[in-house]
């Protein structure tokens, strides 16, 4: 059975050069709500509507109040501008493994490589303070920027869900990928922290 790992303080931010990680806060619904407006960022990210005031306000109480869950805003330090959210949910401390996202909401600051710099932060977070073993999540088939960024973080395909994604009146699949800690620290240098 592996070690029991430390709880982590949800109220940490996460520093890189240029972004940082912030613990996701009430007044940052008006970004998610605005992202959710975008008929492009839904189809890329699997949502099927926009997203009301009271529909924000209750998956803010609901993200809040679970304890599985840590949830970040994505702050550009030039400017403390809000670009995107990012979190681990569904995070399972007995098999030392979690579900992760990262969004980058304002498509301004596209192809600039900060949604990498926050996946590795989020990465960072999970392999090094959490001791987490493996990270998880899924993405639509056809996003195919979302498939290179995973990817470029070293995510791996592990399964596809056929017919998984409903959009625009057409089926796709939904491609599962995970990425383990050995993994993670042979791509990136990072040793193990010690931390238990």
């Amino acid at each position: 059975m592996p070690p029991q790992k430390k709880e982590y303080a949800t109220r940490k931010t996460l520093a890189g050069e240029r972004v940082c990680l912030r613990p996701f806060c009430r007044s940052d619904l008006c970004y998610v709500q605005k992202w959710s407006e975008d008929p492009e960022m839904r189809k890329l990210t699997g949502e099927v509507a926009p997203m009301t005031r009271a529909e924000a306000e209750g998956w803010y109480r609901r993200m809040r109040s679970e304890k599985d869950r840590i949830w970040f805003a994505i702050v550009l330090k030039e400017g403390n501008r809000v670009i995107g959210e990012a979190g681990l949910l569904r995070m399972f401390k007995p098999w030392l493994c979690t579900d992760m996202s990262v969004i980058i909401g304002e498509k301004d600051v596209w192809g600039r490589g900060l949604g990498t710099e926050a996946g590795r932060l989020l990465l960072d977070l999970v392999f090094g303070d959490l001791a987490f073993h493996r990270v998880s999540m899924g993405v639509v088939g056809f996003n195919e920027r979302a498939m290179r960024f995973w990817k470029g973080l070293g995510f791996k395909e592990e399964g596809i869900q056929r017919d998984g994604y409903y959009c625009d009146g057409r089926y796709s699949e939904f491609v599962m990928m995970s990425i383990l800690e050995d993994e993670y620290r042979s791509l990136h240098g990072k040793e193990r922290s010690g931390t238990v």
